[in-house]
């Protein structure tokens, strides 16, 4: 009794599309005669395998086959895979998607569709402030435009393309790969489908010709490195009346030698003398929307950190502002005068006086009362 479809390809009878597909696609690539040349029983479970998969794979063969088995496929007008060519092309099918292997030479590409033109980038270089703020910038572009002698069409006026003899307008050509066809662009008309017998002059026929043009680019307050802006219709020309293509800009950002900034945030460090953040002050403070006032308390410490609200950068998308973060940089003087010395050192003085010995004093005596007191006890211990 021979096998069933299901059992040659391994599978269940409840299997599914996709699981059938899988087995036929390992059994296919196992007994390829590509790989088993000469090898007659390989050639064989390959067509047996062909075979069973066109019928699984198939809804309507399926259910017959499921029903009143091969004769019953037989007596519905199926006579099997066909020739070895048709079942190349199944072949050729199922594993395009894996090796770009061509299952048939497409449709006819119509000589007179438009083509839609080429995207282009841009990219471009705007200061700190310029992105905070936003700007407006004209930049000169050597582009390919549509050619208005043909009119992207490629060919001297009143006359046509003519239907590539290679292809015959396909603008694909197949060339066998052992047992496999495999689809390619056609070297005579480079995948167009039609040659220009009398090209625009123009143009060269090409249907595009280079052009300087100027374009004006509005870049919005708050864009950062990376933001991508796109200009409608101002990529290049298309060809045979097919549109324009788009000009994407590209922004890159420069630093700042002050301010840093993350997302909405702008962050400043803010130099604080030793006597303004000891006696407190109200310091001019700059931003990147001007200058402003803030209040430094006193005995503010190195590192203190100061929230403007709404001192930050413009949201892209017409939100609120962001904040700007303040941090306080006391500095330390290094270049005293002897008077300034003499004045420190008679501060140290009465701060000492005012606040008692001082940390370093404080943390010794404690270490040396706690010792005082181990001591005692351990006496005590050993008296008892």
């Amino acid at each position: 009794m021979s096998k069933s479809y299901y059992e040659i390809l391994g599978v269940s009878k409840d299997a599914s599309a996709e699981a059938i597909k899988k087995a036929y696609r390992k059994l296919a690539m196992k007994h390829h005669p590509d790989r088993n040349q000469g090898d007659s029983n390989s050639e064989e479970k390959f067509k047996e395998a062909a075979e069973a998969y066109e019928v699984l794979s198939d809804l309507q063969k399926r259910r017959i086959y499921d029903t009143y088995g091969k004769e019953g496929l037989l007596n519905s007008g199926y006579s099997g895979p066909g020739s070895s060519e048709d079942i190349f092309s199944h072949i050729n099918d199922l594993f395009g998607d894996l090796f770009g292997f061509g299952g048939g030479r497409g449709r006819r590409r119509d000589p007179s569709a438009p083509v839609h033109g080429e995207d282009l980038r841009y990219d471009i270089r705007i200061s700190f402030m310029e992105a905070v703020h936003g700007i407006h910038r004209q930049v000169e572009l050597t582009k390919k435009e549509t050619c208005w002698t043909c009119e992207g069409s490629g060919s001297r006026p009143g006359h046509k393309p003519q239907t590539c003899p290679t292809c015959q307008g396909h603008g694909q050509v197949m060339r066998s790969q052992g047992f496999f066809q495999v689809t390619t662009t056609c070297p005579q008309c480079h995948g167009q489908g039609q040659i220009i017998t009398d090209p625009c002059t123009d143009c060269q026929g090409e249907g595009l010709i280079n052009r300087s043009k100027k374009v004006s680019i509005r870049i919005p307050a708050g864009v950062d490195t990376g933001s991508r802006m796109r200009l409608a219709g101002e990529g290049e020309g298309g060809r045979r009346g097919g549109q324009s293509g788009d000009l994407y800009v590209v922004i890159h950002v420069d630093g700042h030698e002050h301010f840093q900034r993350d997302g909405q945030t702008i962050y400043l460090r803010f130099p604080v003398s030793m006597v303004q953040a000891a006696l407190g002050c109200e310091a001019e403070v700059p931003t990147i929307h001007g200058s402003t006032m803030l209040k430094i308390p006193a005995g503010t410490q190195s590192g203190t950190r100061f929230t403007l609200r709404g001192d930050g950068v413009a949201s892209l998308r017409g939100g609120a502002k962001g904040d700007m973060v303040v941090e306080a940089q006391v500095k330390t003087p290094t270049k005293l005068t002897k008077e300034q010395k003499e004045l420190l050192r008679e501060f140290e003085k009465l701060s000492k006086e005012h606040e008692g010995d001082g940390f370093f004093s404080r943390l010794f005596h404690g270490h040396v009362g706690k010792q005082k007191k181990k001591n005692v006890d351990q006496e005590k211990v050993a008296n008892a």
